[in-house]
């Protein structure tokens, strides 16, 4: 299974992005999907995740109401809509398998990931 991270980028503080990640190998339809994020210095952390199931949603306090995470099953594709951006929510972010309610990923290898950067 492979999952590509797209859509980072440079952003003022208060601005929106929206993050992509394309699943191949698998499908929507059997693997939950969560998002990661390192900042520099930091450890990887969830950041949301969505079931494959029922499209329960999980999201970490930092991002609760800011982030927002879908999925479109006939594209194989989850997003990660990104508003009111702060700085401290720059970081790469990567995707992976993973599922409510802990949001774990499932497996131990990442991609590159996007970077998000939030200017101040």
């Amino acid at each position: 299974v492979q999952l590509q991270a797209s859509g980072g980028g440079l952003v003022q503080s208060g601005g929106s992005l929206r993050l992509s990640c394309v699943v191949s190998g698998s499908t929507l339809d059997y693997d939950g999907i969560g998002w990661f994020r390192q900042a520099p210095g930091k450890e990887r952390v969830g950041v949301s995740c969505i079931s494959s199931s029922d499209g329960s949603t999980v999201y970490s306090e930092s991002v609760k109401g800011r982030f927002t995470i879908s999925r479109d099953n006939s594209k194989n594709t989850v997003y990660l809509q990104m508003n009111n951006l702060k700085p401290e929510d720059t970081a790469i972010y990567y995707c992976a398998r993973a599922s409510p309610p802990h949001c774990l990923a499932r497996d131990n290898t990442w991609g590159p990931g996007t970077l998000v950067t939030v200017s101040s």
